[in-house]
């Protein structure tokens, strides 16, 4: 092992992988190059194999986790109705929790923390989902329209409370993304976002193990690694020291979401303000499950403690419960996008990580053979990779909400090609934004005519297979009466949420494509003429 810097630290390393029940990495190590020799050698150091024994060990050993699962269903409790705000059924709130939550924002008080470690390989594409673009009118990506967001939710803050202010944006990357991300971001000037004010940061990673608890090498000189989840976010704080930025910064709330999400309000001043009317320290918005069966956790108490459990762990008889209203006993669908204060995450940090639980994923992990050095492609499922979640933190909050958005306002998810199953792909998530965007106009006082000059007529909206509209509030949920959504863009820096919009619609109609952006209106066809 002399190549890698000296046959006593070479030696070492060797021992201490040995002792560590690994030492099979190191099997190839007489053909591999001097170069190879050295960049696994520089990856095996900053490894714990102890650490790395001991994750598997109590992830394996399930800590009684499979026991108590099996009696899951009777210890689950919906989230009670007096810590849930709710975006349809709160409506008299909404103005007060917003205005709340601007202020703050004005008071450079709330920062948004992305999670931005996921490959787009289900999407079909070699470079990071926050890259994507899905075919809209402008051609923006996700980190785009993000951006954006962000840009106008500090400027409406601006406007309504006279001060100037910034919303500080961190970007937790994997070891896969970060360079083109941060490429990405410098290429396009951080989007009209001041670069100090985007702040990265890198997730780590652990090794892929054998169900043996064996480290598998993806080549003959290098370790099969994976990120470590999304929950992977907590340790990472602490090692690159940003809940310190954040308290430099006077950061007291903090909105934490997924890259993939197309509609998300990013640092919703209506989801803080709801959490800061409500004391809370920890926050979860949800969006109603719009049927029994829908593959997604649900935010719910599981002997008094607030969590997430994973579709796959409820029996269909539970999932199928109905309360008084009708409405899905445990209809509470996790979307990954959380509140958190400052302080709530500096004691997650430095009291509660350590005694986070790996979740443990089966895989088909392609791997070198020890014996062999053949690369194996396995058909069924061969190795582990171990992940915590973002929300395995909710059973230490002191003071938990739930904030209950619609889906078709807030949540399309970016999860698959095109070419697969017809759900969460670009085209949804295209659709998505368009049926938004129309929406908006129509509520703005603006209307749409077909190629005839003729007004295709507005219904209401229809809400998980019911109308949610009534009389009093038809007017704030209309959709044209079209299968397919009218195209409709409208740029974030010109409305967040659908404010602001009378001045360039009311009273007018429209042919589509229409976008408006910051250069005006653009429409195939002005007014009919």
């Amino acid at each position: 092992m002399e190549r890698a810097g000296g046959a006593g630290a070479a030696a070492a390393l060797g021992q201490r992988l040995a002792e560590g029940g690994q030492g099979h990495v190191l099997r190839f190590w007489p053909e591999l190059s001097a170069e190879a020799c050295r960049e696994l050698a520089a990856e095996l150091r900053g490894m714990d194999v102890a650490e790395i024994n001991r994750f598997f060990r109590r992830a394996r050993g399930d800590g009684g986790g499979a026991a108590a699962a099996a009696g899951l269903d009777a210890r689950m409790q919906p989230v009670p109705r007096d810590v849930l705000g709710s975006a349809s059924r709160d409506r008299e709130l909404l103005p007060r929790w917003e205005s709340r939550g601007l202020a703050e924002i004005a008071g450079s008080r709330v920062a948004a923390l992305l999670l931005a470690g996921g490959q787009g390989t289900r999407l079909g594409v070699p470079y990071p989902k926050g890259m994507c673009d899905v075919g809209l009118p402008s051609r923006k990506t996700l980190f785009h329209l993000q951006a954006q967001r962000l840009r106008r939710l500090q400027q409406l803050a601006e406007e309504q409370h006279g001060t100037p202010c910034n919303i500080p944006w961190y970007i937790m990357t994997s070891g896969r993304t970060m360079e083109s991300t941060r490429e990405f971001f410098v290429k396009h000037h951080y989007f009209g976002l001041k670069k100090e004010n985007v702040i990265f940061f890198q997730q780590g990673m652990l090794p892929a193990l054998g169900f043996d608890g064996k480290i598998l090498l993806e080549e003959k000189g290098k370790i099969a690694m994976a990120p470590d989840g999304n929950g992977g976010l907590y340790r990472a704080l602490g090692a690159h020291g940003i809940v310190e930025d954040m308290e430099r910064r006077g950061v007291q709330s903090v909105h934490v979401y997924c890259v993939d999400n197309i509609l998300v309000k990013v640092a919703d001043p209506r989801f803080i303000g709801f959490c800061l009317e409500k004391g809370a320290d920890c926050g979860a918005k949800v969006v109603e499950k719009t049927n029994p069966t829908e593959p997604v956790g649900v935010v719910c108490r599981v002997d008094g403690v607030y969590q997430v459990v994973e579709y796959s762990e409820i029996s269909l008889a539970t999932a199928q419960k109905r309360g008084p209203d009708g409405r899905l006993l445990f209809n509470a669908g996790n979307i990954a996008n959380h509140y958190f204060t400052t302080a709530f995450l500096k004691d997650v940090v430095n009291t509660y990580e350590p005694q986070l639980q790996h979740h443990v994923a089966e895989k088909k992990i392609p791997h070198v053979d020890i014996t062999t050095g053949q690369l194996i492609q396995p058909e069924k499922p061969n190795g582990i990779k171990m992940e915590k979640f973002v929300f395995d933190i909710f059973q230490f909050s002191k003071k938990f909400v739930v904030y209950e958005v619609l889906r078709e306002d807030e949540f399309s998810p970016l999860k698959n090609a095109d070419s697969q199953n017809g759900k969460d792909n670009p085209t949804t998530a295209r659709h998505a934004l368009m049926s938004l965007h129309h929406c908006w106009v129509l509520n703005a006082g603006g209307h749409f005519v077909d190629e005839n000059g003729t007004r295709i007529p507005a219904i209401p909206r229809v809400t998980n297979g019911r109308s949610d509209a009534t009389p009093a509030d038809v007017n704030d949920n209309l959709k044209d009466a079209n299968d397919l959504p009218i195209q409709c863009e409208i740029s974030p820096l010109i409305s967040y949420g659908g404010e602001g919009l009378e001045k360039y619609v009311k009273g007018r109609e429209f042919c589509a494509p229409l976008i408006i952006d910051e250069d005006g209106i653009h429409e195939l066809v002005k007014n009919g003429v």
